[in-house]
């Protein structure tokens, strides 16, 4: 039996195991996502199987890679539009999205590429995009949930805020600005704790395929610092558009 087999054969015995313990913690812990973890499972072994094959295609050629980060993109803003509707509703919340995940993105990006610090083809594009573009999207969605929670939970001392004379801007981000800083916490424990908890994908991936461990961890440190840039960008932009936007009633905010 081939080790790729073996391996496969050991997924299909081990995923359900994973799956049902990961439901049975949730339930027990009353978190609320037992149906998500299931369907969450299921469409990461769809969606892999099918972007096993798409990959193949954008990494040919630099037009492909960047049609595939544009579909990352896509993707990225629309779960997160999803995942912060469910505290509040705030108007044009999808573009919002867009723009906090796609500028830092962006910025990060060109930084990387344009002085040659990575190289510049679609094998370092592709990877390297969607990993910024995940973290932006978690960033976004970690802020814009946190924020609109504290100003659903302190909307008494928003209103207060008003009433001596602030602007809604700087009322929102004196009762609520401050929380925004949770969402950055996963991405600065992971650099701080690099080779000491984690090894993480990029610097495994390049000792794999043959690079010295010290050019693997010079490209894991750009991309980790890269992140956090990304991440407080993306951070910043959240808080200054719902600082902004036409903020519904904070006692219809979900806390």
């Amino acid at each position: 039996m081939s080790t790729d087999t073996g391996l496969g054969l050991a997924a299909v015995v081990v995923l359900p195991l994973l799956i049902v313990l990961a439901v049975v913690a949730s339930r027990r812990a009353s978190l609320r996502h037992d149906k998500g973890i299931v369907t969450a499972a299921l469409r990461a072994v769809l969606q892999l199987a099918v972007v096993g094959v798409v990959v193949g295609f954008a990494l040919q050629s630099t037009l492909g890679a960047l049609a595939f980060i544009a579909i990352m993109l896509t993707v990225a803003t629309i779960t997160s539009t999803r995942r912060i509707r469910a505290i509040a509703v705030v108007p044009h919340q999808l573009a919002y999205c867009a723009l906090a995940i796609g500028a830092s993105a962006a910025i990060v990006l060109l930084l990387l590429l344009l002085p040659g610090v990575v190289p510049r083809n679609p094998e370092t594009l592709l990877p390297i995009g969607g990993i910024i573009i995940g973290g932006s999207m978690n960033a976004t969605t970690l802020a814009g949930r946190r924020l609109l929670s504290e100003y659903g939970a302190r909307f008494g001392e928003y209103e207060a805020g008003l009433s001596i004379g602030l602007m809604p801007p700087d009322a929102f981000k004196l009762v609520a600005g401050p929380t925004a800083g949770d969402a950055l916490l996963p991405a600065l424990d992971q650099t701080r704790t690099v080779g000491l908890v984690t090894l993480p994908g990029a610097f495994v991936g390049m000792v794999l395929g043959g690079a010295s461990p010290t050019a693997a961890a010079a490209l894991q440190l750009v991309v980790l610092v890269g992140l956090v840039a990304a991440e407080s960008l993306a951070i910043l932009t959240t808080t200054e558009l719902l600082a902004r936007a036409s903020l519904p009633d904070g006692r219809t905010v979900s806390v």
